[in-house]
């Protein structure tokens, strides 16, 4: 597998990861953006932008981060796809896991956001890692020739549930609606013969025993009983307000709300690690804020890398 070694590393590609990476990028910093994807993001689903300044309200946020990501890149910005799963920060050199690489950096920055969840099903947090799985791109593979769930009915969902089709034998999709009739990427899914669709439906409980996952419960809502599904694998995908923060583990510091600790210039408790945005859990949840953070990090990240006293403000004097 590829290993990777840059300067930065930024994991996250919402307004404080592509901010930060324009700034690092500006200061010659060879600096790597991982973003698991780029549609799912608190912006990327916002529908109209209104109070973002400079920009017109009839710009959505997909297409406002869409010029964010593309000028962090015009800059020398690696964008990547990818899912951070781990991170090793123990050492000078912050080692980054994902399934297509490991990457090596000086200083790592996590802009993850915060539209994770706490678990909620009956089951879920119980069987996770062991059955219950928020990846299908890190443990599809895991789960070739067998039947798994997807719960969800959103862009992540329908892209993990087709990265699935490719490993289960059966791909049982639960959604609590019908997908729309346009969205050609629900419409490709829907033709896959390995899937089977309930629509209309909840998920009511996983089970499993100290091998991992054995079957869901689920329950139409036409229906006055539930219904008993065996199988290996659940990959749920729901939205939420929680900070990403699982690839973390316990190597940084967290507040008691959930976020990630930081002190004025973004840095975390560990030297070389730095946290923007709303995976700081701030009550300011704006895109605004967001990329404020990042480039506080970046200048931070500047001074910190070339052993400056100082910031240097990066303007061009006309």
């Amino acid at each position: 597998m590829e290993t990777i070694e840059t300067d930065v590393v930024i994991v996250g590609g919402g307004p404080a990861g592509c901010s930060c990476a324009l700034y690092t990028s500006r200061a010659d910093l060879k600096t790597v953006i991982l973003d698991k994807n780029p549609d799912v993001g608190a912006l990327a689903i916002t529908h109209q932008i209104a109070n973002y300044p400079g920009v017109s309200s009839e710009m959505s946020g997909e297409a406002l981060l869409k010029l964010m990501r593309d000028q962090a890149t015009q800059y020398g910005a690696d964008y990547r796809r990818a899912q951070v799963f781990g991170i090793d920060a123990s050492g000078d050199w912050k080692i980054i896991y994902t399934p297509e690489g490991t990457f090596k950096a000086k200083a790592l920055v996590v802009a993850s956001g915060a539209m994770g969840r706490p678990a909620s099903f009956k089951g879920e947090a119980e069987f996770l890692g062991r059955g219950v799985s928020y990846c299908a791109t890190c443990d599809g593979a895991f789960y070739r020739d067998r039947e798994v769930a997807v719960v969800g009915i959103n862009k992540e969902a329908i892209e993990e549930a087709n990265v699935l089709t490719k490993f289960a034998s059966k791909v049982h999709w639960i959604t609590s609606n019908d997908p729309k009739s346009d969205d050609h990427h629900a419409q490709d899914l829907l033709s896959k013969p390995n899937v089977n669709h309930w629509s209309k439906t909840r998920l009511m409980q996983i089970e499993g025993n100290d091998s991992g996952v054995t079957g869901i419960k689920v329950k139409n809502r036409s229906m006055e009983t539930h219904q008993d599904l065996a199988l290996e694998g659940v990959f749920v995908y729901m939205s939420g307000s929680k900070p990403i923060t699982d690839f973390l583990g316990d190597q940084v510091a967290f507040k008691e709300d959930g976020g990630v600790l930081v002190d004025d210039f973004m840095s975390t408790t560990v030297e070389g690690v730095w946290a923007i945005g709303d995976i700081r859990n701030t009550p300011f949840k704006q895109a605004v804020v967001a990329a404020s953070d990042g480039c506080i990090a970046a200048m931070a990240i500047d001074r910190f890398l070339n052993s400056r006293k100082s910031i240097r403000v990066d303007w061009v004097h006309a």
